[in-house]
């Protein structure tokens, strides 16, 4: 059984740096993509920013030059960094892992910037 667990997040003014991580455990041999998405409140779910097991990387428009996504050294975790952070950053962000065919999400964590 796999699973994903996100941690970091909480309350930063806007302007700040925020860091979230993501774990993936059990039973796989490696992974095809991991990524970061939010969520706010009333809006649907959004990509935020995604690597490949190869370290590919892919970013929202909305966070390219802000945030960063990268792989820990034992390459079942992923951070995402997050600089200047804006209000409108603001929301559940959730870790998906890709392993073979299936996508494997974590339970969220709560980002807030406020203004």
């Amino acid at each position: 059984q796999v699973q994903v667990v996100e941690s970091g997040g909480g309350l930063v003014q806007a302007g700040g740096s925020l860091s979230v991580s993501c774990a993936v455990s059990g039973s796989f041999f490696s992974f095809n993509a991991m990524g970061w998405y939010r969520q706010a409140p009333g809006k649907q779910r959004e990509l935020v920013a995604t690597i490949t097991g190869g370290g590919s990387t892919n970013y929202a428009d909305s966070v390219k030059g802000r945030f960063t996504i990268s792989r820990g050294a034992a390459k079942n975790t992923v951070y995402l960094q997050m600089n200047s952070l804006e209000p409108e950053d603001t929301a559940v962000y959730y870790c998906k892992a890709e392993i073979l065919s299936r996508n494997f999400w974590g339970q969220g964590t709560q980002v807030t910037v406020s203004s």
